[in-house]
């Protein structure tokens, strides 16, 4: 059975109504959420334990209001009509709205006024067709605009009741429906992704809400939604495991930084604002990537042959001394050489600990030894050679050498404490240090890796090879420890004195009292230790904050976009942050631009996961035309011929078109070309590195310039593609970047050049 349907402006009329009402129901919810909150923040109680639950209400209620605000523009978005149990004539038909949250009717026993995308009550709305309805009869979609309803949409997906009900002819397929997945697609762009939670189409459901919890690899060329895909995945997942990752927190790592900036709205447009976006070169705390590697000394870092690198480059700091030193203890001299260093070395290098957590074991076994020497040369007159010194003496004299400002300075010439930017800026800077460390590189390899700028600054590359360091050296806290300990001690010591006083002055007030043994105080509630609990003050941050900021953080899940870009050090780093392996990851190794990134996914995972992982494809390109895929096809099959090539869904009749030009006339054409432009939407000029500081000056608002490693990931309505032999010729991936170039474009693409076009190229038409 089909619900009946009106004229369209009768439906338009009755969407509208049930929309308004929605509002009605949104505006009380955020007018609720915003009371609590002032409420909240007017709370006068200052003790820690009302700062704590101040803080906590205060996080819960914003949330709620960003979530309102993001679901303000498309609260609802479409509709699906299901018949009614046929074995049960009491039930009719129903009708689901799906929207960007959930909405109850608290006053008729909480029924869904309106379902969030994510509900499984949902998933029809993107799953049905006509060849299995799922109960679905007709699919509707809502368009909007600020809180009015400007058009509806319908799909019949059961043909018989549709002719019956005299319905418009229905569309066969086409989840999401074609008129407003191409209503979508051909829109312009505005320099930041837009959710497709309204166009969701069945095979990216499939992976969006997929219940794999181990290693999720997507798999798709251009243009095929992955990223789109990967950001509603990580809506879904924390509708779904809510609890467990509010706690441990999700991370999405992007190629760079104005992918950041493009996807940071996509997340919060779908009520999600606690998840931490970044960068490999900005993964590694307190260190933001601003340098910029050689392709080749980029690749080198990338290689796991720097796990060996690093170690050499720690162990050469555990040092020997050349010559014999003499200290003078408590007027005697005493003597600090290699064999007595060496010992000592051996014991701590014995233990296998990192390098400063192994550090503590070096220092006892010198200070042992300069123990015993100063023992011998106390005793050194007595007959027989007894020792003046018992056990408690010794102990007193090592406490004394480890405080010894001279002892300790000459202790950490040859085991000195180190951190992870201090041994990787040494090794690079050095060219005796780099040198030790890489005896098997040849000189060139080591000439692209020593910075001879003396800049202390890291690139993304230098992230996992600091992240590896961090876990040679170690972290050797034991003295804050002590100190944590000792304050804890002091706190509880504190108020246990405060409880003994209070129960003092107690005594006399009650002791003319009957019965005051059953005189209940404050004493009998609470003890010194959460007395003390209430008086620590701790700051609460977001659990992104948090984890923003400890390296040592494990995460519930990883999302990983463009991930064929991954250096094998770089997949190190994230690992160690996901031990759970819970992983989804992103990315077409067609499209590999990094000479270090990957070359199967096979190569990548089977280290950390051996075979367990699982792959999902997604075959259907909806950014690129079929006219610009077509010319992107042809160097992808010089790339490799088994490669497929996903299917454009629409063509918009611009066919791609190239241009040759002299040298000198370059920026200028371009220039021109750009002015004469009067498509909507955003541009790009994608250009070698060489050529970037000269066209910097056509970035602007709608036009950016950038390279092909900086334009991964975006989109853009025109791409002039300028010098496409250069950027194939530039680095050993030069053909994956040349593909990637060719389809950034949704609508047009131009290409300028000024030597000859690469052989895939070569026929496109000129203009």
């Amino acid at each position: 059975m089909l619900l009946p349907s009106g004229t369209p402006s009768e439906e338009l009329d009755r969407e509208q109504a049930y929309l308004t009402m929605l509002y009605g129901h949104l505006d009380r919810m955020r007018t609720y959420a915003a009371t609590r909150l002032s409420a909240v923040l007017l709370e006068s109680d200052d003790s820690p334990q009302a700062r704590s639950e101040r803080e906590s209400f205060s996080r819960h209620y914003s949330e709620d209001l960003a979530k309102y605000d993001a679901a303000e523009n498309g609260l609802c978005f479409g509709r699906i009509d299901l018949d009614g149990d046929p074995d049960d004539a009491s039930e009719g038909p129903e009708r689901r709205y799906v929207g960007r949250l959930g909405i109850l009717d608290e006053e008729n026993d909480y029924e869904p006024l309106l379902l969030d995308w994510r509900a499984p009550l949902a998933r029809p709305f993107y799953l049905a067709t006509t060849a299995s309805p799922e109960g679905v009869t007709r699919r509707r979609h809502i368009r909007t605009r600020s809180r009015r309803v400007t058009a509806v949409n319908d799909e019949y997906l059961d043909l018989e009741a549709a002719y019956e009900a005299g319905g418009a002819t229905a569309e066969a397929g086409g989840v999401g429906g074609e008129s407003a997945l191409l209503v979508a697609l051909n829109a312009a762009r505005t320099g930041h992704m837009n959710d497709i939670v309204e166009t969701i189409q069945a095979e990216q459901d499939a992976i969006i809400r997929a219940e794999h919890k181990g290693v999720l690899v997507v798999q798709g060329g251009p243009g095929t939604g992955k990223t789109a895909v990967a950001l509603h995945r990580a809506a879904y997942l924390l509708y779904t495991y809510r609890q467990q990752l509010a706690r441990s927190g999700v991370l999405i790592i992007g190629p760079n930084a104005t992918f950041l900036d493009y996807i940071s709205q996509v997340l919060p447009s779908l009520g999600e604002t606690g998840v931490l976006l970044s960068t490999i070169g900005d993964l590694y705390p307190g260190v933001k990537a601003v340098r910029t590697d050689s392709l080749r000394a980029g690749e080198l870092k990338g290689s796991l042959d720097m796990v060996e690198v690093l170690k050499s480059a720690v162990r050469d700091r555990q040092e020997l001394p050349a010559e014999p030193v003499e200290l003078r203890f408590d007027t005697y001299a005493l003597t600090l050489d290699r064999k007595l260093v060496s010992k000592a070395r051996g014991r701590a290098r014995s233990s296998r600990r990192p390098h400063n957590i192994a550090r503590p074991i070096f220092v006892s076994a010198v200070v042992d030894a300069l123990a015993d020497q100063f023992a011998a040369a106390l005793s050194s007159g007595i007959d027989g050679g007894a020792t003046l010194l018992n056990r408690d003496d010794l102990a007193d004299i090592r406490a004394e050498m480890r405080a010894d400002p001279a002892i300790q300075a000459e202790v950490s010439r040859y085991w000195p404490e180190l951190t992870p930017q201090e041994v990787l800026s040494d090794l690079l800077s050095d060219a005796q240090r780099l040198a030790k460390a890489t005896q098997a590189l040849p000189p060139e390899d080591r000439a692209e890796l020593l910075r001879t700028d003396g800049a202390g600054e890291f690139s993304d590359a230098d992230a996992p090879l600091l992240d590896e360091l961090a876990e040679l050296l170690g972290v050797d806290d034991a003295a804050e420890r002590e100190r944590a300990r000792r304050r804890r001690h002091a706190q509880i010591t504190e108020a246990q004195e405060a409880l003994d006083i209070l129960a003092g002055s107690a005594a006399a007030e009650v002791e003319d009292v009957l019965d005051a043994d059953e005189i209940l105080m404050a004493y009998d509630l609470i003890d010194a230790s959460q007395l003390a609990d209430r008086q620590d003050y701790r700051v609460h941050q977001t659990t992104a904050e948090r984890a923003a900021g400890d390296r040592t953080w494990t995460y519930g899940h990883v999302i990983i976009d463009e991930a064929q870009e991954l250096s094998a050090m770089a997949w190190r780093m994230v690992m160690r942050r996901i031990p759970n392996r819970w992983i989804t990851m992103v990315g077409d190794v067609a499209q590999t631009g990094d000479p270090a990134g990957a070359h199967s996914w096979r190569q990548v995972l089977e280290p950390y996961v051996a075979q367990r992982w699982k792959r999902a494809e997604l075959s259907v390109n909806y950014r690129t035309p079929a006219e610009v895929m077509a010319v992107a096809a042809r160097v992808l099959a010089e790339i490799d011929p088994d490669l497929s090539v996903p299917r454009s869904v629409r063509e918009t009749g611009a066919h791609p078109w190239s241009r040759r030009v002299e040298p000198a006339r370059l920026r200028a054409e371009l220039a021109a070309l750009i002015a004469a432009d009067e498509g909507p939407g955003t541009a790009a000029v994608l250009a070698p590195q060489a050529l970037m500081a000269d066209l910097a000056e056509l970035d602007s608002g709608s036009v950016r310039a950038l390279t092909v490693h900086d334009a991964k990931g975006l989109e853009f309505d025109t791409v002039y593609l300028v010098e496409p032999a250069a950027i194939a010729a530039e680095s050993p991936r030069g053909r994956n970047d040349l593909y990637v170039a060719l389809t950034r474009a949704t609508q047009r693409l131009a290409v300028l050049h000024t030597t000859d076009l690469p052989p895939a190229l070569a026929d496109l038409p000129t203009r």
